[in-house]
């Protein structure tokens, strides 16, 4: 028998969320350093990293630019506002180049934010599958279920910040 006889090759799903764990890696937040994939019949058709806008500094350059919300219950969270979305910086990838997502499915790395779902949503993406969760990801899975749009956890581990209360 060969060595390759115990192989398991990697699932479609999980061969997208590898490559965005690598394409992450281009990230200049270290918040997140979050890779986006977006696939159309098992091709890749674009890509995104969380980082700044096109020609601003970076993260990693000058610091955060770190927001507090506080919610209706009294809880805060903290974000960084500095960067543009891995999710976000995909999608305006793929308008930039006329690329149409439309039925397409979005990896990331964590639950998207409810500005980033509303994105999605607006693209046509029709499915997102995660890595892990998201703390501030509850609102864009109910808009991801009243939009018909299919949601996939494949790690219920909680992404966490060292700033989190």
């Amino acid at each position: 028998m060969s060595e390759n006889a115990n192989y398991q090759r990697p699932s479609w799903d999980e061969y997208f969320i590898h490559i965005t764990t690598l394409i992450g890696e281009r990230g200049t937040c270290d918040r997140g350093r979050s890779g986006c994939v977006i696939v159309k019949d098992k091709r890749l058709i674009s890509t995104g990293y969380a980082g700044s806008p096109i020609g601003l500094k970076h993260c990693d350059e000058v610091g955060h630019e770190m927001h507090t919300v506080t919610h209706e219950n009294g809880e805060q969270t903290r974000h960084c506002i500095r960067t543009t979305h891995a999710e976000q910086n995909a999608i305006c990838q793929a308008a930039r180049f006329g690329v149409a997502l439309d039925g397409g499915t979005l990896y990331c790395k964590m639950t998207p934010c409810y500005t980033c779902a509303k994105m999605i949503i607006n693209a046509g993406i029709k499915r997102v599958v995660c890595q892990q969760d998201y703390h501030a990801g509850e609102r864009s899975k109910e808009i991801f279920q009243e939009a018909g749009v299919e949601y996939v956890l494949l790690d219920s581990a909680m992404t966490t910040y060292d700033d989190m209360k």
